[in-house]
Formats: structure tokens, C-alpha cells, sequence
């Protein structure tokens, strides 16, 4: 996968909140697991656990912005790095996924 690709594919929990408290458009998908976004969520997150994001491709497609996170980031980065080698140039994974969103955002959030 070309260098320039990969180019800035993370985002911290603070700049996703920047942009969610301006409102802009994003779409905000949970990679994780049902049994763990049963235990905590992001409000306003879509769940489309990791296996399903190759058949959920269509959706990320008309999206300018997608933003991907799961409990500690890794997930999310996989997720976002197959996207953007899919065409999904908007795609990019939350740095530290739930658990520093959690530390960092929203202590309300369970941490597990």
C-alpha cells in the first residue's frame, strides 16, 4: 500500500469531538464485537462489527468522513488501512479507541 495512503490515519478522541460538537457529517462506526458494545457505547456510533465491514463497504463509500474505533485502536487501524485501500480516502481510526475515549471524553463511558 502506497506511503501517502496510510498518510494520517489516525485521529485522537479530543479532535473527534472537536468535530462532532461543530456537527459535522461523520459516520462514526464501532468496529468492536455486539458483546462489547453491549457493555459500552459512543453515543451516536453505528456498530458494524470488523468482519462485516467488507460487505458494508457501500455505506463508507458515501461518506466523507468516516471515522472507525474499537477498544484500543488496533481493530479500527486495520479497519481504516483496508478502507483507504478500497478507495474510502476519508477513512481514519481513533487513536486509542473506547478505552481512551473513555479516559480522555467521557468517563461515563465503561472502561473494560
Amino acid at each position: 500500500m502506497p506511503e501517502d495512503l496510510l498518510a494520517n490515519l489516525e485521529i485522537t478522541p479530543a479532535e473527534v469531538k472537536q468535530q462532532l460538537d461543530r456537527g459535522e457529517r461523520l459516520f462514526f462506526v464501532d468496529v468492536r464485537e455486539p458483546w462489547e458494545h453491549q457493555l459500552c457505547h459512543i453515543e451516536g456510533s453505528k456498530l458494524i462489527p470488523l468482519g462485516q465491514i467488507p460487505a458494508s463497504l457501500g455505506e463508507f463509500e458515501s461518506a466523507d468522513s468516516a471515522i472507525l474505533f474499537c477498544h484500543s485502536g488496533r481493530r479500527s487501524l486495520d479497519a481504516a488501512a483496508w478502507l483507504r485501500s478500497q478507495g474510502v480516502s476519508g477513512a481514519r481510526s481513533m487513536a486509542g479507541g473506547i478505552d481512551r475515549w473513555s479516559q480522555e471524553i467521557d468517563p461515563r463511558v465503561p472502561r473494560y
